[in-house]
């Protein structure tokens, strides 16, 4: 009995060690045959008081796969640059989207094509990790769907 307790103590211990983070209305953005680079957006909500980050993703269908956002340059133009991690705060919620965060599909190994999915994999900085199969669809009718994963 004793043994049990104790299991029960570090499972529970263990549990409230990793934060809740809840995807939806992911995709990715479908786009012309032979284009080496594609994006997926979604919003990530942080379910828990704990502080978290996004610090890498993976897919099959991309050689390379970065986590990236759109700022400001010296000159005023909006360039894209490729960042170290997507921090969320406890409770909150943080859209990747055309134009503000996003991760990058860098050299694709297929065309992209819309009603396709693409499997990405989310990993975060609590040591969790999130398998996700995404839709792929045009960028302009994507932003007004909803979709939950």
């Amino acid at each position: 009995m004793n043994k049990l307790i104790t299991l029960i103590s570090a499972l529970t211990l263990s549990a409230s060690v990793f934060a809740e983070v809840n995807i939806d209305h992911g995709y990715v953005r479908a786009v012309p045959p032979g284009q080496p680079n594609s994006a997926a957006f979604m919003t990530l909500k942080n379910g828990s008081s704990d502080n978290v980050a996004l610090l890498s993703a993976e897919s099959s269908v991309a050689k390379s796969v970065e986590l990236h956002t759109h700022a400001h340059s010296d000159d005023g133009v909006m360039k894209m640059r490729r960042i170290p991690q997507v921090s969320m705060f406890g409770n909150e919620t943080v859209e990747l989207k055309p134009g503000g965060h996003h991760i990058m599909l860098i050299g694709l190994n297929r065309n992209l094509k819309q009603g396709e999915f693409v499997d990405l994999k989310l990993n975060f900085s609590d040591g969790t990790s999130k398998q996700l199969e995404l839709p792929v669809e045009q960028v302009m009718a994507a932003m007004g769907k909803k979709h939950s994963h």
